[in-house]
């Protein structure tokens, strides 16, 4: 079965995932809606993806501005890398910091992101496949984001590789939270 941890940011869970090996390879159980609703988590989710990414990319941090705001599992099926979730909720007792997680392809761990958080994360190893739940589709309109480097938190990464988009964000000290 699936276990949980809290981490330091209110709703931010590590999920260490069910998993199994033997000698045909591993199973992994990455969703058990009735484990998620036990812990009063969203349960369902409405689209899915994935990204493959050379070492030293940052991604983020990315959102979705309400309407269209949502909740998220993330976990990487290939490589590694080091998830960032800043909590963006004006009402949170942590609001603006942050928490950090590595994912790999062999620790078999996710994370639960809950609506009113950015995430973003840096690869540490080439072709890491970082694979996203989200429990609303995704809204070109609605989507947002922080600048990475904006909050505090020290990438263990040099000479990071950034899409055109992500370096436009507004830093957290402009920008005005809707959460």
């Amino acid at each position: 079965m699936n276990s949980i941890i809290a981490t330091d940011l209110p709703g931010v869970y590590e999920i260490d995932f069910f998993h199994v090996k033997d000698s045909r390879g591993t199973f992994v159980k990455t969703l058990h809606k009735d484990f998620l609703l036990e812990h009063e988590l969203e349960g369902s989710f409405a689209e899915s993806f994935y990204s493959i990414n050379n070492k030293n990319v940052i991604r983020g941090m990315h959102f979705q501005y309400p309407p269209d705001d949502h909740a998220k599992i993330v976990y990487c099926t290939h490589g590694k890398l080091l998830d960032v979730i800043l909590d963006l909720r004006k009402n949170s007792p942590t609001y603006s910091m942050y928490t950090s997680i590595e994912l790999s392809a062999s620790n078999y761990r996710g994370v639960y992101l809950p609506k009113g958080t950015a995430h973003g994360f840096c690869t540490l190893e080439d072709h890491t496949c970082m694979t996203y739940l989200t429990s609303t589709v995704h809204s070109p309109d609605n989507d947002g984001g922080i600048l990475y480097n904006s909050f505090g938190f020290d990438w263990p990464v040099n000479d990071s590789v950034h899409s055109d988009r992500d370096l436009t964000f507004p830093t957290l000290k402009d920008f005005k939270t809707p959460f």
